[in-house]
């Protein structure tokens, strides 16, 4: 969700600022679908990695998520911003690496505090998902 929703609300925004052409739209839906699908993939190795450092010190969990979110948001971003001449992998890594280094913490807050083992229940797990999703969109479009 985040490799897809942040980027179509920020694609949103730029088409509200401004007159966009309809190819334009064409070239923003491949940057998002890239974003997501890596997002996707490089997610499963960023779960193992949570993983083992929610089972850490409090300190210890707090200091690393920032880092390990801006990485995990800054390949998605690059990712998807290849597609704008290379030179869009830059800013497509800061603004994922931003939108990573702020959600990821918040989430894993949350999962370390609901978790029941090593997992947590659906119930819960979709309204943060959804929620941390959501109000970065909610920042982006400037509501």
């Amino acid at each position: 969700m985040l490799g897809a929703f942040p980027p179509a609300a920020l694609f949103l925004r730029f088409a509200f600022e401004g007159k966009v052409d309809g190819w334009v739209f064409g070239v923003m839906f491949i940057i998002n679908l890239i974003s997501a699908v890596v997002g996707f993939f490089s997610g499963k190795i960023v779960a193992k990695i949570v993983r083992y450092i929610e089972n850490n010190s409090w300190s210890v969990m707090l200091l690393a998520l920032p880092f390990i979110g801006m990485l995990w948001g800054g390949v998605s971003g690059a990712a998807g911003g290849i597609v704008v001449f290379i030179f869009g992998a830059f800013f497509g890594a800061i603004l994922g690496g931003m939108v990573g280094s702020v959600a990821l913490p918040i989430f894993t807050i949350f999962h370390r505090l609901l978790k029941k083992g090593e997992s947590i229940e659906l119930k819960h797990f979709l309204p943060i998902a959804f929620g941390v999703t959501f109000v970065i969109c909610g920042f982006i479009l400037g509501l």
